[in-house]
């Protein structure tokens, strides 16, 4: 007959952290919060594993779900800024792809692509239209009217008087001519392209290259936005780390493109990861390309999903099935488990495994995070860093469109399972029909979420619960928090008591810790 589990399916909800001493270091300024992202080498003997070992590390445990309504460049950008990681959807060509990977991996903090660009044939009309168009009153005059032109010169709003001049003027008889304009020169970096801006006190810095074509442009106001971003999680060249979703049918193919295109690390994408093509596809990758390729793997929900995975050479490990928000796995198929049960399972198979062989495989906790204090849990059960869906699909640099419904700003969220986003790929059972390369039926839906503004004000409020949370555990590390964390099984009533209840909440506000 079935194997039955003993205990019941637990979720993070139904868990609450004991608090330990808090001393006196213990204070949020302290608190480190960089996790391994990759297996490495720690004997037993030396006590907690330092995830400073990894060869890759992210500077927060926050990473972005594989989802088109979720990892495009522009969040990887900002995640990867906030000191987090994007792994960029792969249900896309595989040139789309590399080209998204190339992007971030290509953006310089405090050094753009000017988007505002006109060749010397333009006329002020067509100056006044670009910037109603772009917001920006800064344009380029290139030889060709691109970011890469031969520069000429820069026009901006103090060069011409609405209303006053002519709209039929020809930019170069506005614009201050390159003899007359500052400028840096490409290898430059940020804090010698800011000493030129306050030397010559200009707004507006334009980076050339070697034979006068236009690299960048570094604005004054920059400066701060790179100041106000201490844990970007850069490489060895000072370039974002990014990481890339893959499937198990073109691996062989994409893997080289993204790898070219930048791609710090891979994950491959299923829902159920505990199968031959993905360690397959894992064995290839590793021996292929040894040294230069990192995969994380999954996902799983027990202990033999995990230890087949990582005997297969999985630099990290994704627990999690049906636990999304937009996910009906468990619905449609009766296959998952809850995430607090699978991650103190597959947890205990780390240990184990770390035991045996000296090696330490980070987890990623998938799904099932319904409120900031959520990932503290998951954390302190075992998860090096979590993977968040709905969270980063509500912000402004997450690919889904803002729409209003019922006079509130929502964002368009879609999961993988569901027919818009038609990701086949994620959910094939591998046995090479053509008449199987559909979805027959949806594992996820398409939906909305309360739009949250700009991604690092919502981030950086979760860091600070986390922290905070940490403290209260008497922890300055995830290492010390797992080492040190004490939770309790929480009755219904006892999370019914925990929140705002019997009391009418002014303004009507929503509950606080909802993400």
């Amino acid at each position: 007959m079935a194997f039955i589990y003993p205990e019941p399916s637990r979720t993070f909800g139904e868990y609450l952290l004991i608090p330990n001493l808090t001393a006196r270091q213990c204070v949020p300024a302290n608190v480190d919060l960089a996790a391994p992202l990759v297996r490495f080498d720690s004997p037993v003997a030396d006590g907690a594993p330092n995830a400073k070992n990894s060869a890759l590390t992210i500077n927060v445990p926050f990473t972005s779900a594989l989802m088109q309504s979720v990892s495009g460049d522009r969040l990887a950008i900002a995640l990867a800024r906030s000191g987090g990681l994007s792994f960029i959807y792969g249900a896309q060509s595989i040139a789309a792809q590399a080209a998204m990977v190339a992007r971030v991996k290509q953006y310089k903090a405090g050094f753009v692509a000017s988007d505002s660009n006109l060749p010397p044939t333009a006329s002020l009309a067509d100056a006044i239209s670009l910037t109603a168009t772009t917001g920006h009153s800064t344009i380029a005059i290139t030889d060709d009217g691109t970011s890469s032109g031969l520069f000429l010169g820069i026009l901006t709003s103090q060069d011409y008087r609405l209303g006053r001049t002519a709209l039929d003027t020809s930019v170069t008889q506005l614009m201050t001519p390159l003899d007359a304009v500052h400028c840096g020169r490409v290898g430059i970096d940020l804090g010698e392209a800011n000493d030129l801006i306050w030397a010559h006190k200009v707004n507006c810095l334009p980076v050339l290259d070697g034979d006068g074509r236009l690299a960048h442009l570094v604005f004054r106001k920059d400066h701060e936005t790179h100041r106000d971003h201490p844990l970007e999680n850069v490489d060895s060249d000072k370039r974002l780390i990014v990481g890339s979703a893959l499937n198990t049918r073109d691996y062989r193919t994409r893997v080289p493109a993204l790898l070219a295109a930048g791609a710090d690390i891979f994950c491959l994408d299923s829902s159920d990861g505990y199968s031959q093509w993905q360690a397959e596809a894992i064995i290839w990758i590793k021996q292929t390309y040894p040294g230069r390729a990192y995969v994380g793997a999954g996902n799983v929900v027990d202990q033999d999903g995990f230890r087949y995975l990582a005997d297969a050479g999985a630099d990290f490990i994704k627990v999690g099935i049906g636990g999304g928000s937009i996910c009906i796995t468990r619905e449609q198929k009766g296959i998952g488990r809850g995430q607090a049960s699978a991650v103190l399972d597959v947890a205990q198979a780390r240990a184990a495994y770390h035991r045996e062989t000296a090696i330490y495989v980070p987890l990623c906790s998938d799904g099932g995070i319904a409120q900031d204090c959520h990932v503290t849990v998951a954390l302190a059960m075992g998860a090096d860093f979590v993977m968040l869906g709905r969270y980063f699909a509500r912000f402004d640099e997450a690919p889904g469109a803002k729409v209003q419904i019922n006079n509130q700003v929502m964002k368009e969220y879609w999961g993988e399972g569901s027919s818009r986003a038609c990701n086949w790929e994620r959910y094939d059972h591998g046995d090479g029909k053509e008449s199987t390369r559909q979805m027959i039926f949806e594992e996820g839906v398409d939906s909305y979420v309360p739009y949250a503004g700009k991604l690092k004000d919502g981030l950086d409020t979760t860091l600070a619960k986390l922290r905070s949370t940490l403290c209260n555990c008497g922890a300055l590390s995830i290492a010390e928090l797992q080492s040190k964390a004490r939770l309790t099984v929480a009755s219904a009533v006892s999370i019914r008591e925990g929140g705002a209840r019997d009391v009418l909440v002014r303004d009507g506000r929503p509950e606080h810790s909802n993400i």
